[in-house]
């Protein structure tokens, strides 16, 4: 796999902007100016939005734009810039227009022959990623939260429209890899402090990465879910090239608290955070350990604290994803220790600060209340995620998914009636709802129903159609 840092990247991007003008994409060449031009102005102004994220753009970041882009000091874009106020962080909110045109080409096959192998969206799209986490890296003072957001905040819109029109490329789909810009690609392998070659459990990663990432957005529904945790790696890989500069990395809090009803995907997301983070390298081994109050509040003193250890230990160089958290601490009375696991807790997140994460969800109102309940709790979970409730269309969407890897489908009947059930229980809402482990209570309903009916009908057994349709009579007495 080729490995790219940002020179490179922009030395690919400058080649698709002239394989796209000399085929004429999007009629490209009336624009009175070469592509090379366009991308380097789109560029200039992705990178000034980053710069002034935080308030103000700081002569560093005015000098790696006005380097890396090759303008001169006296380039009216750098002038600008030089009286801070080129743009402002709300004026850059859309899609390159770089872009737009390489999303043409790889869309439309546009490219005969085409030597990106319809990847130069990809090229587009990872050139204005390295080069904005590069605007925050090299920053004197600590990449925010806010400054994580933005980038994220702009990444998202392209990658938006890549999905939209099918020329999205992720994990080892990829004919290249991205590197930061502080690695040494003059040797033909990198090598380790030793002199002996690198292995290639960093590509591996990297890759490994991209593929869990591809599993987070696909996804159905969560959108907000997907934007803080995608911002939360954003800041963390910053971090990373920071350190890799010799630069301080900021301190970046790694708990999260998952608020939200039963069934939106807290477990799921907090497998793949676990995932992601070993991947990143935060976490050592990356294992998930689940667990609620009853896991760990014992009856007699001080087989709590011991119970709690116990798990911890367990969780050590992974996450701890602790359910229903508030249950430790909601009206606690003499004899309840479930105080004491949180104080054993709060002990080991500091004691252990770089090999474990602790993730904490419930229901909105009672983890706010768990939260108050001790001075330390709110102050180490600073990454606080809102799972909402799945609208009928996303239960509706997970239901036909769930069947379809289960290798059975919905006759047009029974995914009418079973639309309107779904779109009558979502309105509802009874006190026993639950998203979508009520989908997965419905489809194993309708499975057993369906068994129930074509056991008794001859000749079923030969016939993939009737052993894989469920039809409307199998829907029916779902509670």
């Amino acid at each position: 796999m080729e490995q790219l840092d940002l020179r490179d990247l922009l030395t690919k991007s400058y080649a698709v902007c002239d394989a796209l003008r000399s085929a004429n994409v999007g009629n490209c060449q009336a624009l009175g100016s070469s592509l090379r031009t366009q991308l380097k102005s789109d560029l200039a102004l992705f990178g000034s939005a980053l710069a002034e994220a935080d308030g103000i753009v700081a002569d560093d970041e005015i000098e790696f734009i006005r380097v890396t882009l090759g303008y001169s000091l006296e380039s009216p874009i750098i002038k600008s810039m030089r009286r801070k106020r080129y743009v402002t962080p709300s004026v850059y909110k859309g899609v390159p227009e770089i872009l737009k045109y390489a999303v043409v080409s790889d869309a439309g096959n546009k490219l005969q022959p085409d030597p990106f192998k319809r990847q130069a969206s990809m090229i587009i799209y990872d050139t204005f990623k390295v080069f904005g986490m590069s605007i925050l890296a090299l920053r004197s003072h600590e990449t925010t939260n806010a400054d994580a957001a933005q980038l994220t905040s702009s990444l998202e819109a392209m990658e938006k429209m890549l999905r939209e029109y099918g020329v999205w490329r992720s994990g080892n789909q990829k004919f290249y890899q991205i590197v930061e810009p502080s690695v040494d690609l003059s040797a033909a392998t990198t090598q380790a402090e030793d002199g002996a070659p690198e292995s290639s459990s960093a590509n591996e990663n990297s890759s490994e990465l991209e593929e869990a990432l591809a599993e987070l957005s696909s996804l159905i529904g969560l959108e907000g879910v997907k934007r803080q945790v995608n911002m939360l790696v954003n800041l963390i890989q910053v971090q990373q090239m920071r350190e890799r500069q010799g630069m301080k990395p900021a301190d970046v809090s790694k708990h999260m608290v998952f608020l939200g009803n039963p069934g939106t995907g807290k477990t799921t997301v907090a497998r793949l955070v676990a995932r992601i983070y070993r991947l990143l390298g935060v976490l050592r081994k990356g294992q998930l350990v689940e667990v609620d109050r009853s896991g760990l509040v014992r009856g007699y003193i001080g087989q709590t604290a011991t119970r709690t250890q116990e798990v911890i230990e367990e969780a050590l160089g992974g996450v701890l994803f602790i359910d229903e958290a508030y249950a430790l601490t909601v009206d606690k009375g003499q004899g309840d220790f479930g105080q004491e696991a949180v104080d054993t807790l709060l002990k080991a997140m500091e004691d252990h600060r770089d090999d474990l994460v602790v993730i904490v969800a419930g229901y909105t109102d009672l983890m706010e209340r768990f939260l108050d309940s001790n001075p330390g709790l709110r102050s180490r979970f600073s990454n606080v995620i809102h799972f909402d409730d799945y609208t009928a269309e996303q239960l509706m969407a997970i239901l036909q998914q769930k069947l379809e890897w289960q290798e059975y489908r919905l006759s047009p009947e029974a995914e009418a009636r079973a639309r309107a059930m779904i779109e009558h229980r979502v309105a509802t809402k009874p006190e026993n709802f639950a998203n979508a482990r009520d989908i997965r209570n419905f489809m194993e309903h309708a499975i057993a129903n369906h068994a129930m009916r074509v056991a008794r009908l001859e000749g079923a057994g030969e016939s993939k159609d009737i052993l894989g349709t469920i039809q409307p009579e199998d829907l029916e007495d779902w509670e």
